[in-house]
């Protein structure tokens, strides 16, 4: 079988079947769907049950949220395709999103990870994800997040792909091992991704790939509130795992002065925004699971690797601030 996807599920009722109905519609039909319901309490549950004796259908039913990580790593445990794609309940695939994917991963059996052109669901001519990156400073980024789509129409490499929709190839999965459970929901695709840079392989980003995306639906976006509790609280915790995970020591140390400034930053911001409380309870979560985190093994061999991902990091920073000028002007 040549594609899994992958959906992850919870009170996804509003969207959850328009979605699934995106990815049967597919132009490329060598796939299974597996859902991964998180203890839903709304009748998206039985959207979901629906569904089952559809030929290359699973759903997995938790009894509980086990947050993102934990329910794509059971989705991906049971597929059987070469490659597994990520796709969001409140995504919706354009016909030939699935084909883009495989034909970009194909073209290099180093590619790892495919990054889809996420657009906005109620403005499609605004970008919300061109892939991200990570500056300096520690901060993961949205590509283009808010800016024109049309700005972003050739394939290129990326830091990593948005797990909201992209393709991964199984057999890296295999080496690198699956998403991060500790992150529990945010950054974990990010992380991923990263470690497949340490290893020496590309991410790619697929302009081809187009889904519309209802950003932050199942954590509340949704309904109009950008920021709350729980965003905070993951934010303060995951914006502290990313580095130390990813950085081998040396390379921790001289991105330390950086990273305590980006993080002091973004202490800063949320506090201002009334959510300093969960953010600090995050980092006192983060210094806990710091024990509890399997850090990359350290390879001469990839030193390489690591000087192109500091390199990259450097640059993102003026493609940060040039992010933020356009929006602050309206360039969009």
């Amino acid at each position: 079988m040549k594609a899994t996807v992958v959906i992850p599920n919870l009170n996804g009722a509003g969207w959850l079947k328009d979605s699934i109905e995106s990815i049967f519609a597919q132009t490329e039909q060598d796939f299974e769907l597996i859902v991964i319901d998180n203890g839903s309490t709304d009748e998206s549950l039985e959207m979901a049950r629906g569904y089952i004796g559809r030929e290359n259908y699973t759903l997995i039913e938790n009894k509980s949220n086990t947050g993102f990580s934990a329910a794509v790593n059971a989705g991906i445990r049971a597929a059987k395709g070469e490659f597994v794609a990520l796709f969001n309940n409140d995504a919706f695939a354009q016909p030939d999103w699935l084909e883009q994917l495989l034909h970009c991963a194909e073209q290099d059996p180093k590619i790892f990870s495919v990054a889809s052109l996420m657009l906005r669901y109620y403005e499609p001519e605004l970008a919300d994800d061109a892939g991200d990156y990570v500056n300096l400073l520690g901060w993961a980024c949205k590509t283009g997040d808010g800016l024109k789509a049309s700005r972003y129409q050739k394939q290129k490499r990326c830091f990593t792909a948005c797990g909201g929709a992209a393709l991964y190839r199984k057999s890296v999965l295999d080496q690198i091992g699956l998403f991060d459970e500790n992150f529990f929901a945010y950054l974990e695709d990010v992380d991923i991704g990263w470690r497949g840079l340490s290893l020496g392989y590309k991410n790619v980003y697929c302009p081809k790939a187009v889904c519309r995306h209802i950003c932050g639906a199942t954590t509340g976006g949704a309904k109009g509130a950008k920021y709350n509790d729980f965003k905070a609280i993951q934010s303060g915790r995951n914006n502290l795992l990313l580095p130390y995970k990813n950085m081998p020591l040396l390379m921790l140390l001289l991105n330390l002065p950086f990273l305590l400034v980006g993080y002091g930053i973004k202490v800063l911001f949320f506090c201002l925004r009334g959510y300093g409380k969960p953010f600090l309870q995050g980092a006192k979560e983060a210094f806990s699971a710091f024990g509890k985190l399997e850090k990359p093994e350290f390879r001469l061999k990839n030193i390489p690797n690591y000087f192109y991902i500091e390199w990259l990091m450097f640059l993102n920073v003026f493609k940060y601030v040039d992010y933020r000028v356009r929006r602050a002007f309206g360039w969009t």
